[in-house]
């Protein structure tokens, strides 16, 4: 009889290890990490909330599977060092595939972005090639960047100079003081920052680049990647993505249909 206690005891610990070890593994929180002046995919607006596309987005997935989600504004430089660290599930806010391709686990691509310049609307800039010799403004770390340094080097080489900015908010603050003549961004938060300012700027019909955004995981975690992409497919199929890309400006931009 002891021995056959002892047994059943032995058993009811086996499972309640594995009854802890599922609820341990098991996801509460889903913590994204953003830049948060990269209107409209994530920002501060004015009522002091983080808000934009991708947050909605990660938002509704959040609401979908039950997890609690968490916004964490990141410095863009360090966002390498925030995934691997575990501080942030991923990457989600207007981040560039191309040329990362390796670096990350990805999901589908979910926009078709552009990298443009905006230049003053009486500053007679109608092409890249008109400035030559102008001073030109672009985000650390950015995919603007990448293109000018890798596919553009010869268009790179005749600014006077290329000035490197924390984000675009100060770049923009830059730009209409005429610290700069030009900026290379996204072509969405380029639309955002033209809207709001009375037609001041204009973007130019030249692209410096073509690219995707997706979001993005620790290499080698297909398991979460999987988990919010077969949500985020869901959210097409119903139409909520639709839904929330027509709430942020951007039907046309989105290439999950």
């Amino acid at each position: 009889m002891k021995k056959i206690i002892a047994v059943l005891l032995m058993a009811c610990m086996a499972l309640s290890m594995v009854a802890c070890g599922a609820k341990d593994s098991s996801r509460t929180t889903f913590t994204v990490g953003f830049d948060a002046e990269f209107p409209p995919y994530g920002y501060m607006d004015d009522n002091g909330e983080y808000v934009g596309f991708d947050l909605s987005l990660a938002d509704e997935v959040c609401k979908r599977r039950g997890w609690e989600l968490v916004k964490r504004p990141i410095d863009w430089d360090s966002k390498d060092m925030e995934l691997s660290s575990g501080t942030i599930d991923c990457i989600w806010n207007g981040f560039t595939i191309n040329g990362r391709e390796d670096a990350y686990t990805w999901s589908v691509p979910y926009v078709d972005n552009s990298q443009v310049f905006v230049v003053a609307a009486d500053s007679g800039i109608s092409t890249p090639a008109d400035l030559a010799g102008k001073k030109v403004g672009v985000q650390r770390d950015s995919s603007a960047l990448a293109a000018l340094n890798d596919d553009a080097t010869e268009l790179r080489d005749s600014f006077s100079d290329l000035i490197e900015y924390a984000d675009y908010n100060t770049a923009f603050l830059d730009f209409a003081g005429g610290a700069i003549d030009a900026v290379a961004m996204d072509i969405g938060v380029a639309n955002y920052q033209i809207e709001s300012r009375d037609g001041e700027f204009v973007i130019l019909d030249e692209k410096l680049a073509t690219e995707q955004y997706g979001v993005g995981f620790l290499k080698g975690n297909d398991e979460l990647k999987n988990q919010v992409e077969e949500t985020l497919m869901e959210m097409v199929k119903d139409g909520t993505f639709a839904k929330i890309a027509e709430e942020w400006g951007l039907t046309d931009a989105v290439c999950l249909k």
